[in-house]
């Protein structure tokens, strides 16, 4: 495999983990390659990153590397955030915004066994979209966070209550389990993907 090959893999890993991060080891051993290796590309990568073309950096923090924006871009950033929301929400974030609907308060870990894959990225949207809240601390190790839905959430939706969500079959789990996206698809259409926008 070539060096860029290589680069382009780990800048879609950067991406895929999102806020956590990954490390070297990790790097060496998804890539299968030896420590001077994998610095070797991290140092290329965070080279191509730093020219004016991109809008990405590579951080690093201990032993954990990030891909982030970059600070001189913050104030278009905040004019995004500032702009009305009537943008639709990914599948990803949908999926899970459905997820805490019916089964709050969850944990990030308790929406991703749901899910089945990561869900940093859909959570961190809800968050910012104010669609989903923090309520507390699951008891148990690591008391990790409980999410649940917010009055935007409701308004988003325009519905009044939590009890006018639409109700779950019955078999809902072994759906979700099945064929996650046909669930996930009755959902959007029951409850209209452009909100109250």
């Amino acid at each position: 495999m070539e060096m860029n090959d290589y680069k382009a893999i780990l800048e879609g890993l950067l991406f895929v983990v999102g806020d956590e991060g990954i490390t070297l080891k990790q790097i060496e051993n998804i890539l299968e390659v030896p420590e001077e290796k994998a610095k070797h590309l991290i140092k290329e990568l965070k080279y191509d990153c730093e020219q004016n073309s991109r809008g990405m950096v590579i951080m690093q923090s201990k032993d954990v590397l990030h891909m982030t924006t970059k600070p001189e871009h913050s104030a278009y950033y905040q004019r995004l955030l500032a702009t009305p929301r009537s943008t639709k929400l990914s599948q990803a974030a949908l999926e899970t915004l459905a997820i805490i609907a019916y089964k709050q308060p969850i944990t990030r870990a308790e929406i991703e066994d749901i899910r089945g894959v990561k869900s940093d990225r859909p959570v961190q949207t809800l968050l910012s979209r104010e669609l989903i809240e923090e309520v507390g601390r699951k008891e148990g190790i690591g008391r990790p966070i409980l999410f649940a839905t917010t009055k935007e959430f409701l308004t988003y939706f325009g519905l009044t209550s939590l009890e006018e969500l639409p109700p779950l079959p019955e078999n809902v789990d072994e759906e979700i389990e099945e064929d996650g996206d046909l669930f996930f698809e009755r959902f959007q259409e029951q409850m209209g993907n452009d909100g109250a926008s």
